[in-house]
């Protein structure tokens, strides 16, 4: 594989495992505060399953992606379908970003979170509470629910910006592999894959290679050794000395 390929191959690999980790830190948060509000029976906003969902579609595509890069890379139909994807995982991250965007903000004050609105202290203010088993009311810690939406909310921005670039790094990769099938290999290349540029190389080497030798066969003296047609009968290995004087 050329040069070109090979880093292409691996800047893909490397977006992808960026995508795959931050769509697995994303998942991580909000199945957590999915399942504190399951465990305490609390309602459980669409906003934050559908961010919990396109967050786990992401984690599955990214994860089959990296590893099939180094296999499928380039490849028309898996390109395609691969730029498909990373568009629809750019609208899936900047919707994520919207849902999120109260991390946006500050979280001091009244705080807005998955896990309800409330003093970002106390927790104070918050529609509803908990109740312990000793049938003390807790609030949940609302100002850690904030940071971790904040992260999400920033994680959701840098996973819109790697999607549009793994996307155009999969059209100049399947660019590539054409090229590649196109110019290799064939015999006018020494049955070697590369591009025109580098074909055109090869080809001139060798010629070069050629004009050398024939310019060495065509410089050797005459009538050394060599056999000289003597008018139409036949062929003499006689050599002449100066003067006509025949040995």
């Amino acid at each position: 594989m050329a040069l070109g390929g090979v880093l292409l191959k691996s800047t893909q690999t490397a977006l992808r495992l960026a995508q795959f980790l931050a769509s697995v830190l994303v998942l991580g948060v909000f199945s957590w505060f999915l399942a504190y509000l399951a465990t305490h029976h609390l309602p459980q906003s669409n906003g934050t399953k559908a961010v919990e969902g396109i967050s786990g579609a992401a984690v599955i595509y990214t994860f089959f992606a990296a590893v099939l890069t180094c296999f499928l890379g380039g490849l028309t139909f898996a390109a395609l379908l691969a730029i498909l994807l990373d568009i629809a995982f750019v609208g899936g991250f900047v919707a994520v970003a919207i849902l999120t965007k109260d991390g946006a903000r500050a979280c001091s004050g009244t705080v807005r979170t998955p896990l309800g609105t409330g003093d970002a202290a106390t927790g104070k203010g918050l529609e509803f509470s908990v109740r312990g088993s000793n049938n003390v009311t807790y609030y949940p810690n609302l100002g850690r629910a904030c940071n971790l939406q904040k992260a999400v909310f920033a994680v959701a921005i840098i996973n819109v910006i790697l999607f549009i670039l793994s996307a155009l790094v999969e059209v100049a990769l399947m660019r590539h592999h054409k090229r590649e099938k196109r110019y290799g290999p064939s015999p006018s290349n020494g049955y070697t894959k590369g591009s025109s540029r580098f074909r055109f190389g090869r080809r001139n080497k060798h010629r070069g290679t050629r004009d050398a030798e024939l310019a060495t066969a065509g410089g050797a003296p005459l009538g050394t050794g060599e056999k000289t047609a003597v008018g139409g009968n036949g062929y003499t290995g006689a050599s002449t000395r100066p003067g006509g004087t025949h040995f």
